[in-house]
Parts: structure tokens; sequence; C-alpha cells
């Protein structure tokens, strides 16, 4: 039966394994649901470097500054 989510096989070091089923036992996780958390927390990451990167681009030197209030005026 097909499921409504697409799977990824991944492959670990035995060592690696190890270490994710510890953490995943010590949060009372099944070990695949650890990994889709560490997963989407890893992404989160990268597009916050990535949106930082495009503030920093568009920051620019002797521009006006406002207050909050005055932006939501």
């Amino acid at each position: 039966m097909p499921t409504k989510n697409p799977r990824i096989n991944v492959t670990f070091e035995a060592t690696t394994i190890g270490l994710i089923s510890h953490l995943a036992h010590l949060e009372h996780k099944s070990v695949a649901s650890f990994v889709r958390e560490l997963a989407l927390e890893a992404l989160e990451r990268r597009e916050d470097l990535y949106l930082s990167q495009v503030a920093k681009n568009l920051d620019k030197d002797n521009v006006k500054i406002y207050s909050h209030e005055e932006a939501w005026k």
C-alpha cells in the first residue's frame, strides 16, 4: 500500500547509528522520527543562514532608519 509521504533510505556508519539510536531512546522517539527531526532542524538552520546572507547583502550604509511605530503607521 503506498504511503502519502515519500520515503528516503539513508545509510550510516555503525558508530553513527549507535549514537542516533541512543539519542532517540533518550528522547523516547523512534529512530526514524528522530532522524526526520534532525533533518528538518538542519534545513531550518540552512534556510536561516541563507536568509541572513541575503539580508547582509541588502544592508546598506547611510540609510534612514525607522522605528517600529513609524514603519507600521
